[in-house]
């Protein structure tokens, strides 16, 4: 059995940390197929491969801080009693996600203005911000019963995070491409707090939506509390954002294969726009 889980966000109750859900068409999910299950594991493809900002720098052969510096836009985004991944994009105001992270399996935001926050670590220093959670525009409010191409979701900080350098949009993804994948959030790493890195590749395009946004798989090591992580491109460059894996034993470590991967949506179309949008009201460029 095909397990599809688009449940990388944690939970303080543990409510979507374990969520397991039956595959249904592999680009399709039903809600009707909930249940729950022990917390998944993180879905991994062989010996652990990510790094933390020190290990990854040395490997490049990199400067740690400057490290540190260039990825203080990934952040990690609580909501109500959920946490998942983000990164502030185009604008010190701006974070991008996957909308599970602020939409409940009712389609229900999980928490108002006082209860959804964005906290990134610019210079040593934690910065946490309130989501302004009637700025989000997402490609699903209900992204538990619908194809995960449309997972995606942009939001305004009420004010902006000083000191940290926001990704760029990339161009357009290709299957086969590099990639870095960013996040923190992981459950089992660091906390959910501490950043994780690693370098691998997108591999295939899985769909296209009627938004123009894309579902790749790809190869990097992700999961439970980290969707919603950054895929760049040329380190600084945001193609697309984690949000989920599918696996037939999503607890063991085994080569990627079509039975065992981790998946992404594309920084295209309405997604692409609605960052635009977003990075261009008033609030946005005032803040800058």
């Amino acid at each position: 059995m095909l397990h599809i889980i688009r449940a990388a966000v944690v939970s303080c109750f543990s409510l979507i940390a374990c969520v397991e859900l039956k595959a249904a068409p592999i680009d399709a999910l039903s809600s009707a197929a909930l249940h729950l299950t022990p917390a998944t594991p993180v879905v991994v493809f062989g010996p652990e491969a990510r790094l933390d900002i020190h290990d990854f720098a040395v490997r490049n052969h990199l400067d740690p801080a400057m490290v540190a510096r260039e990825h203080a836009a990934s952040g990690v985004i609580h909501c109500g009693n959920a946490r998942g991944a983000g990164q502030l994009t185009l604008s010190n105001s701006v974070i991008t996600t996957a909308a599970h992270v602020f939409f409940d399996e009712r389609g229900e935001l999980r928490g108002d203005n006082g209860h959804c926050v964005f906290t990134a670590i610019v210079g040593g220093q934690e910065i946490t911000t309130t989501i302004a959670v009637s700025s989000i525009l997402a490609g699903d409010k209900k992204p538990y019963a619908h194809p995960a191409v449309n997972d995606w979701a942009v939001a305004r900080l009420m004010r902006p995070v000083t000191g940290a350098t926001p990704y760029a949009l990339g161009g357009r993804a290709q299957a086969g491409s590099p990639i870095e994948f960013v996040a923190r959030g992981h459950s089992d790493w660091g906390g959910g707090k501490a950043m994780s890195l690693e370098d691998c590749r997108l591999r295939n395009q899985l769909s296209t939506g009627g938004q123009g946004t894309r579902e790749f798989s790809f190869d990097c090591d992700a999961g439970v509390g980290a969707s919603g992580g950054a895929l760049l491109a040329h380190g600084d460059q945001l193609v697309g954002v984690f949000v989920g894996y599918r696996s037939i034993a999503p607890e063991k470590a085994m080569p990627f294969s079509s039975q065992h991967y981790n998946f992404a949506v594309s920084v295209d179309g309405a997604f692409r726009k609605a960052v635009e949008t977003v990075a261009a009201t008033p609030a946005a460029i005032s803040s800058r």
